[in-house]
């Protein structure tokens, strides 16, 4: 309680704090921007990388191809049982008439095909999976499927794509907690430096009796403003830097199979994370640094 009625006077010395060291407490701030900034941007390629393979991831497939005896209504019944196979997520059937128009179309000479009779190409499903990483167990269940005469899959570009986004995901944690780890570190040595040249007011205000909780309020609250503050800026930087490279990709002729995401879809949740890091930096930056100086 006595805490509680004492959370202005924190504050109040927070924000003096604060204006007073002004110098330090804009290399804090500094700090905090340039680490969020490098951790932010890091994760926002982790997050389209992540999302641009999982388009890719979606538009591969793979067909299965239906006995010759069977005609469009059998095998249209065929549809139910191949999407209850696990992991199929959708199966489009196709026609051998529509499967002609679209071989057709993707050949330069299409008066080759236009007197080819019809039934030349079997009917066929095209079949797309929830996870790319059991093409293989899912293939082989929808060819256990009676009239289903052989499929067509490719197992090495979906375990590439695993592969590639297993790696991506990896490193992304990696060097987020890695960058985490040295922000911390840095703020804590920063705030410990400004803590340094108040060593004798502590030292006076231990002396006349005051609690180590009384002493260090003031510093954490301290510590919270600058980290927030730097969240806050840190966030519309990383909001203009993200617009900037993504006209710069839209714009461009050579980056057609690149795509980045809207901001505005990534923006909430890229404010949540930098808060809440800014708070657990500046906080605990405080924390960490003032511990020496209560021994007195």
């Amino acid at each position: 309680m006595r805490h509680f009625n004492n959370l202005g006077y924190y504050i109040r010395e927070g924000f003096f704090s604060i204006f007073t060291h002004g110098l330090m407490s804009f290399a804090a701030v500094c700090m905090i921007i340039c680490c969020l900034l490098i951790m932010g941007s890091f994760s926002l390629v982790a997050v389209n990388l992540d999302e641009m393979l999982g388009r890719y991831e979606a538009e591969n497939e793979f067909l299965a191809y239906i006995d010759d005896s069977y005609d469009q209504d059998q095998a249209r019944a065929l549809e139910e049982q191949i999407r209850a196979v696990p992991n199929v997520a959708d199966a489009t059937f196709v026609t051998d008439a529509e499967a002609m128009a679209e071989y057709a179309a993707k050949q330069e000479e299409t008066e080759l095909f236009q007197s080819l009779p019809d039934g030349v190409l079997r009917d066929r499903y095209r079949i797309h999976v929830s996870d790319l990483s059991k093409l293989e167990e899912t293939v082989a269940a929808v060819e256990a499927i009676p009239g289903v005469t052989k499929t067509s899959s490719a197992p090495e570009i979906a375990e590439g794509f695993t592969v590639i986004r297993n790696i991506a995901s990896g490193v992304a944690m990696i060097l987020v907690a890695i960058l985490l780890l040295i922000s911390l570190f840095i703020i804590t040595n920063t705030i410990k430096i400004a803590t340094f040249n108040r060593r004798d007011e502590i030292a006076i205000m231990k002396m006349c009796g005051a609690t180590n909780a009384f002493v260090r309020w003031p510093f954490v609250f301290e510590g919270m403003i600058l980290g927030l503050v730097g969240s806050l800026l840190s966030y519309f930087f990383q909001w203009g830097i993200y617009d900037l490279i993504k006209r710069a990709v839209d714009n461009s002729d050579t980056m057609q199979l690149i795509t980045v995401l809207p901001f505005e879809l990534l923006s909430m949740r890229v404010l949540g994370v930098f808060l809440i890091t800014g708070f657990i930096i500046g906080v605990g930056g405080s924390l960490m640094a003032i511990r020496k100086f209560l021994q007195v």
